[in-house]
């Protein structure tokens, strides 16, 4: 039960809220605030949220709010892709992943 608009169960969701003042949308999960891109991106499915993902969504946004980055790691087929991807959508920015392996170089980023 949230009993108020400080509760850290209602601060960790993931929130779109308009700014009169700024005229634009914002996301805000925790303490980090991300201007919505407005990318357009499709009628795309979205994923089951659960604990889990939500914990994945508070780690990568409080990194992202740092100006850092964030690199799930994880066994195969866990969602990882597919987690950092559907929070790209939220913020509406288009999210590219790269597989990295021993072999991938620059000339290959480049292709």
């Amino acid at each position: 039960k949230i009993d108020s608009s400080q509760a850290f169960l209602w601060l960790s969701q993931l929130r779109h809220r308009w700014d009169d003042v700024e005229r634009d949308c914002f996301a805000n999960i925790c303490d980090a605030q991300f201007r919505y891109s407005h990318e357009y991106l499709g009628n795309t499915a979205r994923l089951v949220i659960t604990p889990l993902t939500d914990r994945c969504y508070i780690t990568l946004s409080q990194a992202l709010g740092m100006s850092l980055g964030g690199a799930p790691a994880g066994p195969a087929g866990t969602g990882k892709t597919e987690t950092t991807k559907d929070m790209g959508r939220c913020l509406g920015k288009y999210v590219v992943v790269f597989n990295c392996s021993d072999q991938m170089d620059y000339r290959g980023l480049g292709r």
